[in-house]
């Protein structure tokens, strides 16, 4: 993982509440079938609540077996069997979420059916076409904004005094007016939001310049 984990903290036991359908853009939830050392089936999920918590972090939950094991703040990773699960968000939801065997060898945890990265991945079942249609929209405009957005954050440095009395002012071959701007910002967050239910980052695309980085 690219930035140091957190430490992990043994959880309270608690029930695994349900996944609500107001919480499509809140919560994520995934889970992961194990056999355990002494061949008894387990389930493993994990549950992150982008919001945070009361202090404001935003911690990965660890069930096991719909009863909280572990937890952590991200980026996270929980040891299980064979392995452990990698945990780690973007400013639009999970960067990743993967279990990580010993030997290498990495897998995707499966989203729970009433989530958003559920149903963003039955699409992409159901529809195939219209799912790539769909990325390629998302590739497409985090593109546009990347190309847009660069003159403009460059030629807003160069407007800084003790920048301008080094490099010189530099005036940019084009300027959008504010509402394409809003825009852009806007179509830009849709985009990465939908690259984040398929587990999908770029630092330049998605870290980009409308998009607002990490």
């Amino acid at each position: 993982m690219t930035r140091r984990t957190a430490t992990v903290q043994p959880g309270d036991g608690h029930a695994l509440t349900p996944y609500r359908p107001w919480q499509l853009l809140t919560r994520s939830l995934f889970h992961l079938h194990l056999t355990d050392p002494a061949g008894a089936p387990r389930t493993w999920s994990v549950d992150v609540r982008h919001g945070g918590d009361d202090d404001g972090e935003v911690r990965a939950e660890l069930y096991l077996d719909g009863l909280r094991h572990a937890t952590a703040t991200l980026p996270a990773a929980f040891p299980v069997p064979d392995g452990a699960i990698e945990v780690a968000t973007s400013g639009y939801g999970l960067r990743r979420i993967h279990h990580v065997r010993h030997d290498g060898s990495v897998r995707q945890l499966v989203p729970d059916p009433a989530s958003a990265e559920g149903w963003r991945a039955r699409l992409d079942r159901n529809h195939p076409a219209l799912s790539r249609a769909l990325a390629l929209a998302s590739v497409s405009v985090l593109l546009v904004a990347l190309v847009l957005g660069a003159p403009q954050i460059v030629e807003q440095l160069t407007a800084i005094p003790p920048v301008a009395q080094v490099i010189g002012p530099w005036t940019g071959p084009f300027r959008l007016p504010e509402t394409a701007n809003i825009a852009l910002v806007v179509a830009t967050i849709a985009a990465s939001t939908e690259r984040a239910l398929r587990l999908r980052y770029s630092r330049i695309l998605d870290g980009g310049f409308f998009s607002g980085g990490e």
